[in-house]
């Protein structure tokens, strides 16, 4: 998803905060490989590790107060009208 530029300003625009993709986005596989070459001495401690992260594209929010708050009320009406959905007797059939 951090490829999608569209939507990582959509991200900080809903948000209103700037989003940040990091130059390495396997941050699950590099969190794990960091704290092994910590724990064997490969890094010093969490300061190399810092100094290692790089930014890569940082968005920044552009949406206006109003059309944030007019999508909001959209997503959660939407939300809501999914909302029991399913009745007992569908459930029936899929089980």
């Amino acid at each position: 998803m951090v490829m999608n530029e569209t939507l990582m300003q959509f991200q900080a625009d809903i948000l209103g905060v700037p989003v940040v993709r990091p130059k390495v986005i396997e941050t699950t596989a590099l969190g794990a490989a960091y704290a092994a070459g910590i724990a064997v001495g490969f890094w010093d401690g969490e300061q190399d590790v810092i100094d290692n992260w790089a930014e890569d594209k940082r968005w920044e929010p552009a949406m206006d107060d109003e059309t944030r708050d007019r999508y909001m009320r959209l997503w959660k009406k939407a939300v809501e009208r999914t909302l029991d959905w399913v009745d007992d007797d569908t459930e029936a059939l899929y089980s």
